[in-house]
């Protein structure tokens, strides 16, 4: 969401939240979802979201560190500003109040760039269902080790659930560089091409699916207000959960 900063150089958080109204998910995975300056707080207030009703954010118990820490908190008060994170690294997550969060945690990813990724573990209705949002580097070799990071942590996760990565995944190829990772065990969504908002000729967001789910429907959210709200297009997908 590129901070929230559109194609017509303006900061529009409530942009961004009819975008994600267009599109009515429920669940929402977002990149560069803080400001990368300063207190590095939320591109879209937490007040603003919890105004607006539709989503609300996963907390996943983290920030980063910020100059003057004891200082900040006394401004946050006399000023009446809120500089909380929305994610971690950029990385952010919200669901519709439906969806019951299990459990959640901030990933630490090897990195030459600050990177990151979030996971949350779901109900939706009774079936469990795990949620990674990530935002891989430009750098295909760091990208490798990052996807192999995130796999390495599914699996060593003590309950076993469907999984779902969706994110920028930095990788101009259909098939290979950190995709190899995924070595057959999941499947990348066909929702098509998603980079540059105003011509889209590289599919670099995506949302893989490991065997368990299904994929009903998948594609890109193009409507006017996407356009003009990044440089990145959103994409979905409507999976269904295993029964039984």
């Amino acid at each position: 969401m590129r901070k929230a900063v559109g194609l017509d150089r303006r900061r529009d958080p409530k942009r961004v939240l009819h975008v994600l109204q267009e599109i009515d998910a429920d669940v929402v995975a977002l990149q560069e979802a803080d400001k990368r300056v300063g207190g590095r707080g939320a591109a879209v207030p937490h007040e603003l979201i919890d105004t607006h009703g539709l989503y609300r954010p996963v907390s996943f118990g983290v920030r980063h560190k910020r100059m003057l820490e004891g200082a900040r908190k006394h401004a946050d008060r006399w000023l009446k500003v809120d500089t909380r994170n929305l994610g971690w690294h950029g990385n952010a997550m919200l669901v519709k109040p439906h969806v019951g969060v299990l459990d959640c945690a901030a990933l630490d990813l090897p990195m030459l760039e600050p990177r990151g990724a979030v996971m949350a573990e779901l109900l939706i209705g009774d079936q469990p269902l795990r949620v990674i949002g990530l935002h891989l580097d430009l750098s295909g070799l760091w990208r490798r080790r990052q996807m192999r990071a995130i796999l390495d942590t599914v699996a060593r996760r003590p309950q076993k659930m469907p999984t779902v990565l969706m994110g920028d995944t930095n990788e101009w190829r259909a098939a290979a560089g950190c995709l190899k990772e995924l070595n057959g065990r999941y499947r990348i969504a066909p929702t098509g091409a998603s980079f540059h908002s105003r011509r889209p000729i590289a599919a670099l967001d995506r949302i893989i699916v490991d065997e368990a789910l299904g994929i009903e429907a998948a594609g890109v959210h193009a409507s006017a207000s996407a356009r003009q709200a990044s440089d990145h297009l959103p994409i979905w997908a409507r999976l269904v959960l295993p029964t039984g």
